[in-house]
């Protein structure tokens, strides 16, 4: 067993732009944030929010130095504060230029200037428009910044450092990450990385099947429905999961790992599951950790999400919901959201409302011998209610 200490994952985009001699200002954001972060614990004691287990817990934890005396808190809070704001204002203007390479004034690749591709201001407008997932747009943005700039370098005859483009997506069912992989393949095919720029999706069914040789058959065919675009492999923890003496999973990694690298020009791979399962996974395999290096964590859906989520669903199907209704079904993704479990669902949840309540209005619509527009489309307190019950 080596004695090499492991290197901690580094979740969000994990990219190398030094290579590049670029400063792109959205790759720090994190770290500004987490500095922020410790900045503010740093001002426990002088008017700060830290709980005081976790202030006990840095003290227990805190090497013991015997430096010089410190400052007093009063300097002390001075300059904590000063830095505080300059680090504030350094982030504001980081974001603020983060997306400059995506902006319509920045240069573009040649895939971009053909009529034939998705307009990429479209494409970012759809990815703006999700509810919630802030911090995994920032960093899809961020990638596709690397990507572009990458693709011009390539386009002005400088060099190029090899890069994975493959991702790593974490989180609970329902937290959009379908949706994002289908814009990722989009946005990809739009500056010109990929040739096509479809989704392909699967999961272990798609990949293994239950004899000798035909795992590899199986796979085979997926990874070539999906060159040229994104091979998008639900639950991919499971194909590692060793469930008896004739499983073959592992063999379905091996093809996949080889198909990477035989279409590592024109083929992205994203695997996705949840955060414990997922992490285990990439590390059962060297293959898999040298290839996957960019973590996306997928946060559940807070109430006010899950409601905004709701009320597109409603206003994409044109219906209405009353005043009534509004209220109730805040309250109700609000609790749903607070007792969510293990097996909480996110926007599967949503939709599986929303389809309830579809039937129960048309049930009660229909009886009715006198209806009118707004009966068709008007949703009601008491059907949400019934099909929260459901």
């Amino acid at each position: 067993m080596s004695d090499r200490k492991k290197e901690p994952k580094i979740y969000g985009t994990n990219i190398d732009f030094n290579s590049y001699n670029l400063r792109p200002a959205g790759s720090y954001l994190d770290d500004l944030k987490r500095l922020k972060d410790e900045l503010t614990v740093t001002l426990t004691g002088f008017g700060s929010t830290v709980k005081p287990e976790e202030k006990k817990r840095e003290e227990k934890t805190a090497p013991k130095q015997n430096a010089a005396k410190p400052a007093g808190p009063g300097e002390l809070k001075s300059s904590m504060d000063e830095a505080k704001r300059a680090a504030d204002e350094l982030l504001r203007e980081m974001e603020e230029t983060s997306s400059a390479a995506l902006s319509p004034s920045a240069p573009k690749t040649e895939a971009e200037k053909s009529p034939e591709k998705p307009d990429l201001d479209k494409l970012l407008e759809e990815l703006d428009g999700l509810v919630g997932l802030e911090e995994i747009k920032k960093n899809v943005r961020s990638l596709i910044n690397l990507a572009k700039v990458r693709k011009l370098r390539e386009e002005h005859g400088l060099p190029t450092p090899a890069m994975s483009l493959h991702l790593v997506f974490m989180g609970n069912p329902g937290t959009g990450k379908t949706t994002v992989a289908r814009l990722i393949a989009k946005l990809y095919y739009a500056i010109g990385v990929l040739s096509k720029g479809q989704l392909v999706e699967v999961d272990r069914s798609g990949l293994v099947a239950g004899f000798v040789g035909q795992t590899a058959i199986k796979t085979d065919e997926a990874i070539k429905k999906a060159i040229g675009g994104v091979l998008f492999i639900d639950e991919a923890y499971s194909l590692a999961a060793n469930t008896g003496e004739n499983d073959f999973g592992r063999e379905a990694i091996e093809t996949v790992l080889k198909g990477m690298e035989d279409n590592r020009k024109d083929l992205v791979v994203i695997v996705a599951g949840y955060q414990d399962l997922m992490e285990r996974f990439i590390s059962s395999n060297p293959g898999l950790e040298s290839r996957f290096n960019r973590y996306f964590v997928f946060e559940d859906y807070n109430g006010e999400e899950l409601y905004k989520i709701f009320l597109s669903m409603c206003e994409q199907n044109k219906y209405t919901l009353t005043v009534e209704a509004q209220e109730y079904a805040k309250k109700l993704f609000g609790d749903l959201y607070e007792g969510r479990g293990p097996n909480f669902g996110n926007a599967r949840d949503v939709r599986n409302i929303f389809e309830n309540v579809v039937g129960i209005h048309a049930d009660r619509v229909a009886a009715d011998t006198q209806i009118d527009e707004r009966d068709l489309t008007a949703v009601l307190r008491e059907d949400i209610e019934k099909a929260a019950e459901m």
